[in-house]
C-alpha cells in the first residue's frame, strides 16, 4: 500500500532552485530511488496560481469574468482548499500508477514565484534547494541558448529595460529563494551542486537521510537504468538539461567551464548586479575571488537593488501578483489546515462569503466610478478648452466682420 501525499504536504519533495542549476541531473538520480517518483518538469502549480491573479486574455473570450469570479465570488480559504485537493489529486495519481513509489517530486525551476503559496499549500513538504555558482549558472543559461541557435548577448540583455523572464531567473529569482532559504528550517535542504557531481554517493546518502528514506546503492549511474519504464517517462517529457542523456553519471566538467563561456564583461556585469556579499554567504567566495581577479574589478557587497527592483516590478505587474519583501519559509502551522477527507464547510461560512462578496462588488463599483469620474472631469476639461478658444476668436471674428461689410458698403458706393 503506497503512502499519500496528505493535506499537509508530507512525502512530497519540492526540489527548488533558478534554472540551470542542475535540477534535471539531481532529479533524474532521485528517481532512480525505489520509493521515489520524479519526472523532468511539472510547473502546474504555477496555473493554479495563477487563477486568481491572471488577466490574460483567452480564444474563448470571458479573462474579465473570470478574474472577477475568482476575485470576487470565491474566497481565499476556499480557493486554497481547491488548490490543494486538486494538486494532491495529480500527486497521488502519478503514485498510484509508479509501482511502488512513496513520494513525488515536483521540481519546478521557476516556483520561485509563487514561494508563499507554497507554504500555505503545503507546508510540511520537504524543500531541497539546489545551489549551485552564480557565474556557472549564467554560463549554462548561454551554452543552452548557443545549443538552441539562440544567440543572445547577456551583458546586453541583463540591462536591457525589456522584460525578459530569463533575465528575472537571474536577478528576481535568485534572491527571492536566497531570502527564502535565509534561516534554518527543519523541512529545508541546501544541496550544492558541486559537491553532488564531485562526491555523488556521499551527497546522496544525506539528501535519502534528509527525506527520511534508506539509500539504495547506484543512485548516482542514472545510464544504468536507461530503457526502463521509469526513466522513458522522466525523459518522455523533453524539456529539462538538454545534455543531460550524453552521460551515464554525474562529471566536474562544468564546473569551472564559466571562464571558458562568459566573456569578461558578463562576468563583471552579473557580480556587480548580485554583488559580493552573496557570493560569500553562499559559500562561492573562491569564485568570487577569481571573478575579480581575471576582471580586474572589486565587486562592491551589495547588489544593484535598482536593477534587482526593477525586474521585481516588471515580474510582479506582468503577472498580478504581489509578494512579500524578503520572504522567508514560514513555521508550518498544520492545524489551520482540513484534515485529508475533510471539505471547507461552505454553508456555515455563507454569511462570510456573502460579506466578502459583498465588499468586493462595493469595491468594484468604486474603482469604476472613479473611472467614471476621471473620464468624465476629462471630457469636461475638453469642452472648457473648446469654449476658451471660441471665446478667444469670437471678438477677433466680430471686427473681421465690421471690416468686411465697412468695405463692401465702400465698395458700394464708388
Amino acid at each position: 500500500m503506497f503512502l499519500l501525499i496528505d493535506a499537509h504536504g508530507n512525502n512530497l519533495i519540492l526540489l527548488l532552485c533558478v534554472p540551470r542549476s542542475g535540477s534535471s541531473l539531481a532529479t533524474v538520480m532521485l528517481q532512480n530511488h525505489t520509493k521515489i517518483f520524479a519526472t523532468q518538469e511539472m510547473w502546474f502549480l504555477m496555473s493554479l496560481y495563477d487563477l486568481q491573479k491572471s488577466k490574460q486574455s483567452r480564444p474563448y473570450g470571458g479573462a474579465g469574468i473570470i478574474h472577477q469570479f475568482f476575485n470576487g465570488i470565491v474566497s481565499d480559504e476556499v480557493f486554497e482548499h481547491a488548490c490543494r485537493a486538486f494538486s494532491r489529486q495529480i500527486y497521488n495519481g502519478l503514485l498510484q500508477g509508479s509501482g511502488g513509489a512513496e513520494m513525488v517530486v515536483d521540481k519546478s525551476p521557476r516556483y520561485y514565484y509563487l514561494l508563499e503559496f507554497l507554504d500555505k499549500l503545503f507546508p510540511q513538504s520537504k524543500r531541497i534547494w539546489l545551489l549551485r555558482n552564480p557565474l556557472s549558472i549564467l554560463a549554462s543559461y548561454k551554452k543552452a541558448e548557443s545549443y538552441m541557435d539562440c544567440k543572445m548577448n547577456f551583458a546586453d540583455n541583463l540591462l536591457n529595460p525589456q522584460f525578459n523572464i530569463k533575465m528575472a531567473d537571474l536577478t528576481v529569482g535568485l534572491f527571492r529563494y536566497y531570502h527564502y532559504f535565509a534561516s534554518n528550517h527543519p523541512n529545508s535542504y541546501r544541496l550544492y551542486y558541486e559537491q553532488l557531481v564531485t562526491n555523488p554517493k556521499e551527497e546522496m546518502m544525506k539528501l535519502c537521510a534528509f527525506l527520511g528514506i534508506t539509500y539504495e546503492e547506484d543512485l548516482d549511474k542514472y545510464g544504468d537504468h536507461m530503457n526502463t519504464p521509469k526513466s522513458d517517462l522522466f525523459y518522455s517529457m523533453g524539456v529539462g538539461d538538454p545534455f543531460l542523456a550524453q552521460h551515464t553519471e554525474p562529471h566536474r566538467d562544468s564546473i569551472h567551464s564559466w571562464k571558458d563561456t562568459l566573456d569578461k564583461k558578463e562576468t563583471e556585469l552579473y557580480c556587480r548586479i548580485l554583488g559580493a556579499r552573496l557570493f560569500h554567504e553562499l559559500g562561492y567566495h573562491a569564485e568570487l575571488e577569481e571573478a575579480e581577479k581575471w576582471t580586474g574589478v572589486r565587486f562592491d557587497s551589495e547588489p544593484d537593488l535598482d536593477l534587482i527592483q526593477f525586474r521585481t516590478k516588471q515580474l510582479t505587474d506582468a503577472s498580478g501578483c504581489s509578494w512579500e519583501e524578503n520572504y522567508q519559509m514560514k513555521v508550518p502551522n498544520v492545524d489551520a489546515i482540513a484534515n485529508d477527507h475533510q471539505t471547507i464547510p461552505i454553508s456555515s461560512n455563507y454569511e462570510v462569503i456573502q460579506l466578502q462578496t459583498t465588499l468586493r462588488s462595493i469595491e468594484k463599483r468604486l474603482e469604476n466610478s472613479y473611472i467614471e469620474q476621471r473620464r468624465l472631469r476629462k471630457q469636461l476639461d475638453s469642452l472648457r478648452n473648446k469654449i476658451n478658444r471660441f471665446k478667444s476668436i469670437i471678438p477677433f471674428g466680430n471686427r473681421l466682420t465690421n471690416w468686411a461689410s465697412d468695405y463692401l458698403n465702400h465698395r458700394g458706393r464708388k
